[in-house]
């Protein structure tokens, strides 16, 4: 029995050991910082990672993380200022806000945000001096300004408050970030409508303007046309008269050269142009002034015992040599 008693009592004393071992020692990891209190009371702050050792029993070890955290802020309405000098419609939209942020923090001082917050009471009181900061902050700035004109620089001041406000906690603000900025539901609707009226307003004045410079380069273009014709026919005309009185001159100079030839000439075209081969028919008298030269070759018949002159003949011929001087 003594063996055995031996054994048993090595057996509890290395359960104890490792018991004692086991309270006794601790490991802190690269993405935390340890806080080690005796009796209720801090004692020490570890921010290396490594193998440490404590009090067994006595003390105790509260991990706090080392790493970037983050706090969300739920949308909720923010009284924003209403002197908007841009956009007109956002000026007329009122000053609430719908407005989502959140934050990003680190904690650098564990004994700090042991003593006043403590783990379960740091997202708490962070979400309250979130809303605090971005209530401050924006009830100074306008609608625009917080939509497009100074988002940045909003942000930026909102940062810097927030970490002013956190610093007694043991706690640096990296960045904060409006999520979103909007128009409560109710005010939306009428903002979108006075939108698109305004818009719908300038198109019109853009139509409107664009028809009455169309009507001026179209009248502009139809005068401009009209002037064109007008003087192009002018110039036709100028030019068929000169034409035509450079036609009369010549015929007049070859009948002055040679009226027996000119009249014979003329009585040809005459017979070609209405003795065609289509159906062509002609009424006229066989001694007929327009047949002279079927019966005398110089142009010369008798009409009434007496012989017509080809040069009285010519005129006649010449008329025969147009379409309308013959019956069809």
């Amino acid at each position: 029995m003594k063996p055995s008693l031996f054994g048993g009592a090595v057996a509890v004393v290395l359960l104890l050991l490792v018991i004692v071992g086991y309270s006794t020692f601790f490991t802190v990891y690269q993405t935390r910082q340890a806080l080690v209190v005796r009796l209720g009371q801090p004692v020490r702050v570890i921010t290396e990672p490594g193998l440490n050792a404590k009090i067994p029993f006595i003390d105790n070890v509260i991990y706090i993380d080392k790493r970037i955290l983050n706090i969300e802020s739920p949308a909720q309405e923010v009284i924003a200022s209403s002197q908007d000098k841009g956009d007109a419609s956002l000026a007329q939209a009122g000053e609430r806000l719908v407005v989502d942020a959140f934050a990003r923090y680190r904690i650098t001082d564990p004994l700090k945000f042991y003593q006043t917050v403590g783990p379960d009471g740091a997202n708490t009181q962070l979400a309250i001096l979130l809303n605090s900061a971005l209530r401050r902050v924006l009830g100074a700035a306008t609608l625009a300004d917080a939509v497009r004109n100074k988002r940045e620089e909003l942000m930026a001041q909102m940062r810097e408050q927030l970490d002013r406000d956190a610093q007694p906690f043991g706690i640096h603000i990296v960045d904060v970030r409006i999520r979103r900025v909007d128009l409560p539901e109710q005010n939306s609707q009428a903002v979108y409508q006075r939108m698109q009226t305004e818009r719908q307003r300038e198109a019109a004045e853009f139509r409107a303007q664009g028809s009455q410079k169309s009507q001026e380069i179209r009248a502009r273009a139809d005068r401009d046309v009209t002037v064109l014709l007008a003087d192009a026919n002018s110039k036709a005309e100028t030019i068929r008269g000169e034409g035509d009185a450079t036609r009369n001159q010549i015929f007049a100079d070859a009948y002055g050269q040679d009226p027996d030839f000119f009249a014979f000439y003329r009585s040809m075209q005459a017979y070609e142009k209405s003795m065609l081969h289509s159906d062509t028919r002609m009424v006229l008298r066989p001694d007929s002034d327009f047949f002279r030269y079927f019966g005398d070759p110089l142009g010369k018949m008798p009409v009434g015992g007496a012989s017509v002159p080809a040069v009285a003949a010519a005129p006649a011929a010449s008329a025969a040599a147009h379409p309308g001087s013959a019956t069809k």
